[in-house]
């Protein structure tokens, strides 16, 4: 299964603090770890919400909103992309994570929908496209 890690944004995130060198070098030593299992597929920091832009959908307007948002707990200071068997070795894997914050910080896991998820409103031509997308992806 596949499952999107997020870690969740603090004041310090928002307001552009930088981490530590040795936040840096534990996270490295991390990653390492979950790429030489076979667990992570992507994962990156983000910039704080304030370089960000929103994109709000009502029918056919859009309406294109300037960071930085309210709601600070709200927000997504960076993720992972990785692939478990389950989500309890999702939550042992978070649970040997560096606390990613100076201070108290939380770390949200979500499943990511697969083919399947969607029953019969996947249709087979639905599902041929996205096999199509999924093997230009693999194939950059």
């Amino acid at each position: 299964m596949r499952v999107m890690v997020m870690v969740k944004a603090t004041g310090d995130s928002e307001a552009g603090v930088m981490p530590s060198a040795e936040l840096l070098e534990a996270m490295g030593r991390y990653n390492e770890e979950l790429a030489n299992a076979g667990v992570l597929l992507a994962g990156e920091g983000l910039h704080p919400s304030k370089k960000g832009k929103r994109v709000a959908f009502d029918g056919a307007a859009r309406t294109v909103i300037d960071g930085p948002f309210a709601e600070t707990r709200e927000l997504v200071a960076g993720f992972w992309l990785w692939e478990v068997k389950d989500m309890a070795e999702a939550v042992e894997w978070v649970k040997r994570c560096p606390n990613p914050m100076p201070g108290p910080s939380e770390i949200e896991i979500r499943p990511v929908f697969e083919a399947a998820d969607f029953g019969d409103a996947m249709t087979p031509e639905a599902a041929e496209t996205e096999e199509r997308i999924r093997g230009k992806l693999a194939g950059r």
